[in-house]
């Protein structure tokens, strides 16, 4: 994980100060500031179908496995908003309806991602060149066969279905 050991605004070193009730904290002694973690935010999608029996599972960078639907929240960006413009930019979907399902710091990206269940306004999906290499609809079963086994991507998947009745807890 990467330790944030200088100030992102002014490049000094940081100290630790006291901040209250969150105790010791990194602080600029230049800007006056304390400097809490930064981290990268991501979303990811457990994307169905209208009729709610088919998931959407991509292939991205030469890699086999099967994932979500996947993408950074860019600054200004609510996690929502990213959500629309990735499942666009990946797959040329639009998202009828979407619901929270659960979040996760994943330590390997330093990222904290936010994960949603979205349901498709079609199943005409396109992938983008340098985006996604593959991308395939399966059913409910065959879903939870094909994910990326012992994944974030699987962990997600299966609250999903669980909180559906589609999956045994």
């Amino acid at each position: 994980m990467y330790e944030q050991n200088y100030c992102f605004m002014c490049g000094s070193r940081l100290g630790l100060k006291n901040c209250g009730d969150e105790g010791m904290v990194k602080y600029c002694e230049k800007c006056g500031k304390f400097r809490f973690p930064i981290y990268s935010s991501a979303v990811s999608m457990v994307v169905f179908n209208r009729e709610r029996s088919k998931i959407l599972l991509i292939q991205q960078y030469g890699k086999k496995d099967n994932i979500l639907v996947a993408g950074y929240i860019n600054k200004g960006e609510t996690p929502q908003q990213a959500l629309v413009r990735e499942l666009r930019e990946e797959v040329s979907l639009d998202a009828a309806e979407w619901n929270y399902n659960a979040s996760s710091y994943f330590e390997k990206t330093d990222t904290l991602i936010h994960n949603f269940v979205v349901v498709s306004e079609s199943e005409d999906f396109r992938t983008k060149k340098g985006e996604v290499d593959n991308a395939q609809w399966f059913t409910i079963r065959e879903s939870m066969k094909s994910i990326k086994p012992d994944s974030l991507a699987e962990a997600f998947l299966l609250k999903a279905l669980r909180d559906r009745g589609f999956a045994e807890n």
